[in-house]
C-alpha cells in the first residue's frame, strides 16, 4: 500500500456525498476515484474533490487500497465481495446486505484474505457513545427512540433496516448477552415495508430493550436512555449532549456530560483509514453488523407477520 492510502467512494448519493467530502479531507489518505452508475452525479463529486471517475467497478478498483460502500443495499453484497476479492479493504453502509448469509460471506472473504471489513453504524462514533461506555456498569433497562421525517431514500427497505437497526447493533454492543425473547409490532404507511416499528427485546442476563423507529415524524429524534443500578442516562445522538442521574445522599443529582463535539462521520472514515494502513480490529466488524442484521431481521419478519394477520383477521 502506498504511503497515503488511496481511498475511493461507491455510490454518491445523498450518504455518499459526505463520505467524499470526508475523504477528500482526510490527512493519511488520497481521495482517488468516484464510481456511480450515475455518471452525471460521480463527475460533478470527482471535480468537486479532485478525484478520478471510474467508468466501472474494475476501473474503480485499479485506483484505490480502500473503499467506502454507500450505494443502495441490494447491491451490498455484490460491490463488497468484489472489492474483497479483489484485496481491496471495505467500509460498507449499514445494513452490511440484505440477508445474514450475504454478511457471513462477506466477513469469510475479509478474514480469508487479512482485510479490512467495516460497517457504518455511524452513531458507535459520537462522541456521547462514548461518554456513555465510560460510565456504563451494568445495563438493566435501555430504552431508544430514532424518528425522522419520511426520506424519500431507503424505502426499499422498512424501518428496521434503514433506522432501528443502528440502535440494535448500540444495544447488542452494551448489553453482551444473547437474545431472550423477542416482541415486535410495526405498519406500513407511505412505503410497502412497515414505516414505523416497535421492538421489545429481552436478554438472557435479564436486561430489556425498548427501541422504537419512525421514519414518518415530523420531527427529527435520536435518543437513548440506560437505566442501571446506580443510574439513569440520558443521551441525544443528535445534540451530541447528555446527563446523568443518580441517588446520593438521599437526594437525586443531575450531572451534564461534558464531550467535545465532532462529526461522527469524519471519526468512523478516520477510522477505517486507520484500521487499513496499520491492519487494526474495526470497531464495528463484519461479525458485530451481521449480529444486528440478524436481529434486524428477525424484528422484520415478525413484523411481516403482524401485518399479515392485521389484514387478514
Amino acid at each position: 500500500m502506498s504511503e497515503l492510502t488511496r481511498i475511493g467512494v461507491v455510490g454518491v448519493g445523498s450518504i455518499g456525498k459526505n463520505h467524499a467530502r470526508i475523504c477528500a479531507e482526510l490527512a493519511d489518505a488520497q481521495f482517488s476515484a468516484v464510481f456511480d452508475i450515475n455518471r452525471e452525479s460521480a463527475e460533478a463529486i470527482a471535480a468537486q474533490y479532485g478525484a478520478k471517475v471510474a467508468s466501472s467497478l474494475d476501473e474503480f478498483i485499479s485506483l484505490i487500497d480502500a473503499a467506502t460502500v454507500a450505494a443502495p443495499t441490494p447491491v451490498h453484497y455484490e460491490i463488497g465481495s468484489t472489492l474483497l476479492v479483489h484485496g481491496k479493504h471495505v467500509l460498507i453502509e449499514k445494513p452490511i446486505t440484505e440477508t445474514p448469509a450475504q454478511a457471513e460471506d462477506l466477513v469469510r472473504l475479509a478474514r480469508e484474505r487479512s482485510l479490512i471489513l467495516q460497517v457504518g453504524h455511524i452513531e458507535r462514533f459520537n462522541p456521547i457513545l462514548s461518554a456513555l461506555e465510560q460510565r456504563l456498569t451494568r445495563p438493566r433497562f435501555i430504552e431508544s427512540h430514532r424518528l425522522s421525517p419520511y426520506p424519500f431514500r431507503s424505502v426499499e427497505i422498512g424501518v428496521v433496516l434503514d433506522l432501528m437497526i443502528h440502535d440494535l447493533e448500540i444495544i447488542l454492543h452494551l448489553v453482551r448477552s444473547p437474545v431472550k425473547s423477542i416482541d415486535a409490532v410495526g405498519v406500513p404507511v407511505l412505503s410497502k415495508g412497515e414505516d414505523i416499528a416497535n421492538a421489545r427485546i429481552r436478554f438472557e442476563n435479564g436486561c430489556v430493550a425498548n427501541v422504537t423507529a419512525s421514519r414518518i415524524s415530523p420531527e427529527k429524534m435520536r435518543k437513548i436512555r440506560v437505566f442501571q443500578e446506580d443510574a439513569y442516562l440520558s443521551l441525544d445522538y443528535q445534540a451530541q449532549a447528555g446527563e446523568i442521574y443518580r441517588l446520593v445522599n438521599g437526594q437525586i443529582t443531575r450531572e451534564s456530560v461534558a464531550m467535545e463535539k465532532e462529526e461522527p462521520l469524519k471519526r468512523e472514515l478516520q477510522s477505517f483509514v486507520e484500521c487499513a494502513r496499520r491492519g487494526l480490529q474495526p470497531v464495528v466488524s463484519g461479525s458485530g453488523a451481521t449480529a444486528a442484521l440478524e436481529l434486524a431481521v428477525e424484528i422484520t419478519e415478525m413484523i411481516n407477520a403482524f401485518v399479515a394477520s392485521q389484514r387478514n383477521p
